[in-house]
């Protein structure tokens, strides 16, 4: 695009006829009006708008504690199946894999003979107790026998505390069926996010084998430094990118303020999403984030209409319009805060409420 330049011959005035203090005889630049419909410029004027003040901080997309489950065996053995993989999705109580320990055998056993051994413990202890009463027998005996009761039945307990914790029926024990290998069922609903096992490996109690993570309510763990803390408040909104993933920008809302400092002098902010629903966030993801602690009003211009050269901005300022043709003068401004697309215009008082601007196709130049 080829854009013609006339000389101005005199200082041109504002509305209030004052000569401007960057105005000299100086080059106009001038456009016709067909270029400038061709290139679908745009005039305008200064607008007040509202500028937030923000707070930075970075963190990652998170779920509740409670979203999150490491499932681990109770009392350790071989893998002798495992079908899962990473991404697989689960649902609450179902099959993630079977564990092989010849314990689970030893302890099935215990539990049945002690079992056994219950129903004349407790027969006797009946029978200690009457004849105390009755004076026939000593309190040592019966005693004896009131203990040897109450032992068995708190390891009978025990036991079948043990077994229900290995997901094996103390009521299909009872009936015989005695197994050495246990099922471990997925906790909560959600995705595998990783195995640290294969079939055949030996793993022991405690051990993590898989992470199931739920991402159906998921959050954003920032951490904000010490020196901005308390400008954050609950409620404030936040605006974030994921940066490795995309350029849009997402919403979220402060939940929660923490009330410690770290070992890096941060405080953790905890942020619920806006439109969760509407974005596949994933657990972990990295964020950068603005917290809006307030705004202030600012007279300001479309950002593409602030050229930069040589490191300095200017504005095209609509001189004068003879005829069809526009006249523009190229004058410096200082600008500040950018947001939603707007720049703030610092020296906006060097300019009158009516002047015109080209706030549309100034990259042409």
């Amino acid at each position: 695009m080829a854009f013609f330049m006339a000389f101005a011959c005199g200082e041109s005035t504002n509305e209030n006829g004052q000569a401007r203090a960057d105005d000299k005889p100086n080059d106009l630049i001038k456009i016709t009006r067909a270029q400038f419909e061709q290139s679908a410029m745009q005039l305008g004027t200064l607008q007040e708008r509202e500028f937030p003040i923000m707070v930075n901080a970075t963190g990652m997309i998170d779920v509740p504690p409670e979203n999150r489950s490491v499932v681990n065996a109770t009392m350790g053995g071989y893998i002798k199946s495992l079908p899962l993989l990473v991404g697989d999705r689960v649902e609450k109580g179902q099959a993630l894999l079977t564990i092989e320990n010849p314990e689970f055998v030893t302890l099935q056993q215990d539990y049945l003979e002690v079992g056994q051994t219950l129903d004349y413990l407790k027969t006797e202890y009946e029978r200690q107790k009457t004849m105390y009463d009755e004076n026939i027998t000593s309190q040592k005996s019966y005693l004896k026998a009131k203990s040897e009761y109450k032992t068995a039945e708190a390891r009978h307990n025990g036991l079948r505390k043990q077994l229900a914790m290995l997901n094996i029926s103390p009521a299909k024990v009872e009936e015989g069926n005695i197994t050495s290998v246990t099922t471990i069922f997925a906790p909560i609903s959600g995705s595998v996010t990783k195995v640290n096992v294969s079939k055949g490996s030996h793993v022991a109690p405690a051990t993590s084998i898989l992470e199931i993570i739920d991402n159906d309510h998921i959050h954003i763990e920032l951490s904000v430094f010490e020196k901005d803390i308390m400008k954050v408040k609950k409620g404030q909104d936040i605006l974030f990118k994921i940066p490795e993933a995309s350029s849009d920008t997402f919403g979220a809302e402060v939940h929660l303020v923490g009330t410690s400092i770290g070992g890096d002098r941060t405080i953790k902010v905890h942020g619920h999403l806006k439109e969760e629903e509407e974005n596949k966030f994933l657990t972990g993801m990295f964020v950068e984030a603005q917290i809006v602690t307030e705004t202030t009003r600012a007279k300001a211009l479309p950002s593409e209409s602030i050229i930069d050269i040589d490191d300095k901005n200017y504005v095209l300022l609509l001189d004068k319009k003879v005829d069809d043709d526009y006249y523009f003068r190229k004058m410096e401004v200082r600008i500040g805060d950018a947001y939603q697309g707007y720049s703030t215009i610092k020296n906006a008082d060097t300019f009158g409420p009516t002047d015109q601007f080209l706030t549309q196709g100034a990259d042409n130049f």
